[in-house]
Formats: C-alpha cells, structure tokens, sequence
C-alpha cells in the first residue's frame, strides 16, 4: 500500500517509473517455450529434403555447323537456354566466321559465358554454370602430341 502511495508522490513530481509491472513467470515461461519450438524446428529441419539427382535438368550440348551468319541469332538463343554449342565454322568464309564468332562471344561475355577453341575452326561456347578446363590440352601440346596446335 505504501508502495503506491510512494509511486503516486512520484508521479507528481514528475520521477515516476514509466515501466510496467510484469510478472517475472511469464518470461520463464515464454523461454520454456521458445526452446521447445526450436527443438522442434531442429527435429523437422533434420529430415531435410531428399531430391533425386536424375531428376534434376540435365546439361544439353548443342553441335552448329553454321552456313551463314544469320544462324549466330539461334546459336545466341541456345546460349540464353544455357545450352553448350560446339561450332564448326569450316563451312563459312573466313571473313563471315569471323563476323559470325565476334557477334557469337559478344553474346556469350554479356551472359558470363565462354568461348573457347578447340581445333582449327571448331569451338565451344559455355554459358556461365559451366566450365571448361582445358589443361589437358596445354599439357599435351607442351609435351609435343599436338605441338602444331598453338
């Protein structure tokens, strides 16, 4: 009783306890609570899912044998479906292969993607989820297998 008497006066003088009066139970029991519900979740999140690798998209490799430039506009829609292309430019003109490469890699760097050649004529476009190494190739043109290649 006295206690409210003491928190009246205070309010009048402007020094009163603007908190709340809770019951310190309540917290326990909201901490009893929370760390049942996370032993739960922990419970449940363990199960995990479980996905079947098969059925996950496979990687698609797409082989272009171009015959003239107007075929660089589906060689650059395969690459925005994240298709690999192998292309073979021997049937082109040397300067139309060219043309047709420059417009093919502007397409493949804007997408993050890689081209890359293979052979003499022959090369491999990669989009961005893919890489290709191709040490092997360093390798055995260092040791004299493929030393034309360079």
């Amino acid at each position: 009783m006295s206690g409210k008497v003491l928190n009246k006066m205070m309010g009048i003088l402007g020094m009163e306890d603007n908190y709340d009066d809770y019951d310190e139970q309540e917290d326990v029991l909201d901490e009893q609570e929370e760390q049942e519900d996370d032993d739960y979740d922990l419970l449940n999140s363990k199960k995990g899912k479980i996905l079947n690798i098969h059925t996950s998209s496979s990687v698609k490799v797409e082989i272009v044998k171009p015959y003239d430039f107007e075929e660089a506009t589906s060689v650059c829609e395969s690459l925005k479906k994240r298709k690999i292309i192998v292309i073979n430019t021997t049937a082109l003109d040397n300067k139309i292969a060219q043309r047709f490469l420059d417009f093919v890699g502007g397409a493949c760097y804007i997408s993050g993607g890689e081209l890359q050649e293979v052979e003499k004529g022959i090369y491999i476009i990669s989009p961005s989820n893919v890489e290709i190494d191709n040490s092997l190739k360093t390798e055995l043109s260092s040791k004299g297998v493929f030393s034309f290649i360079k």
